[in-house]
């Protein structure tokens, strides 16, 4: 990859890393289910009235938006609103990845070599230790909550799979015509209209401002902004080379956690982040095989200026 490319694939980490801090300023005002929905209808409403729908199949459409767009939010969104720090949540997230190759698998008949198998146990391993340091130091439930947001996540991965767009970014966008509505009539049933219009009602004052901050952040930089580069350089270059910088988005977003939010992870949770991040990189990350060299300088010195 190009120098300035690498760049953009740690500018896309970082900006998602601290995708959580902004997530956690924005839960200081409103309800998550609420929150949840809310944050797709912006993105919703000018997408559907600007981007041409993608050509693929509704189930697959629908099933992305449930698992990604909503599933993985609701756990997201409730787990730190209980208490889940949020640069924890950043790591505990990418759970997404062993359980995507474990129903991959399972749903989808995808051979598991000993590489997947070893990958996905050491990074279960690491979740476990994360769970304790968190069960001992408040409860599980708040972990389990974030853990459900990375099994909604890997469900959304397999229905993307399937629906194969032809331009994912659109793919991306209209995904979040699928979650305002059950978000929104699951915020009534569970958050009630006495809550919401409160936080609606506060949310007015100056002092809400950091929560609509946020809310700007994770729409236009953590979605819109950070998806498109992302698919960008997925498109240009091989999975395996883009793919392993997103393992920088829990090193962000506990590094920010721990600046902006005050939150020390303690050693234990700090060992199984470790094994977590080894265990995703073992289980998702194919190896990439150095092209032989041309015999012909001139063919090497074309080739290299085509991949800048």
């Amino acid at each position: 990859m190009p120098t300035r490319h690498v760049l953009l694939a740690v500018v896309v980490s970082v900006v998602w890393g601290l995708n959580f801090v902004a997530i956690h300023e924005s839960l200081d005002y409103f309800p998550p289910l609420f929150l949840v929905g809310l944050r797709f209808l912006v993105i919703a409403v000018p997408t559907v009235l600007l981007v041409p729908r993608p050509q693929v199949p509704v189930r697959w459409l629908v099933g992305y938006g449930l698992g990604f767009g909503t599933v993985q939010f609701i756990g997201l969104y409730l787990g730190m609103a209980a208490g889940f720090p949020a640069g924890l949540a950043s790591l505990v997230l990418q759970s997404s990845a062993p359980f995507t190759v474990v129903l991959g698998a399972v749903l989808l008949r995808e051979r598991l070599t000993p590489r997947h198998v070893a990958g996905v146990s050491v990074a279960v391993l690491g979740l476990a230790l994360v769970g304790l340091a968190r069960a001992s130091a408040t409860s599980w439930g708040p972990f389990l909550l974030v853990v459900m947001g990375g099994l909604g996540w890997a469900f959304g991965n397999l229905a993307s799979r399937r629906a194969a767009p032809p331009n994912p970014l659109h793919l991306t966008l209209w995904m979040s015509v699928v979650p305002p509505l059950p978000m929104f009539a699951l915020s009534l049933v569970a958050e009630g209209p006495g809550r919401i219009g409160d936080a609606i009602t506060g949310s007015l004052t100056a002092a809400a401002g950091p929560a609509w901050v946020g809310l700007a952040y994770t729409v236009l930089l953590g979605t819109i902004l950070g998806s498109g580069l992302w698919v960008w350089l997925m498109a240009r270059h091989p999975a395996g080379l883009v793919a392993p910088f997103s393992m920088l988005v829990p090193v962000t977003g506990i590094a920010a956690g721990w600046a902006f939010l005050g939150e020390a992870p303690t050693w234990l949770e700090v060992l199984g982040g470790v094994l977590v991040i080894a265990g995703v990189l073992g289980a998702t990350v194919r190896t990439i095989r150095p092209l032989a060299r041309p015999r012909d300088p001139h063919v090497a010195r074309t080739e290299e200026r085509a991949h800048v």
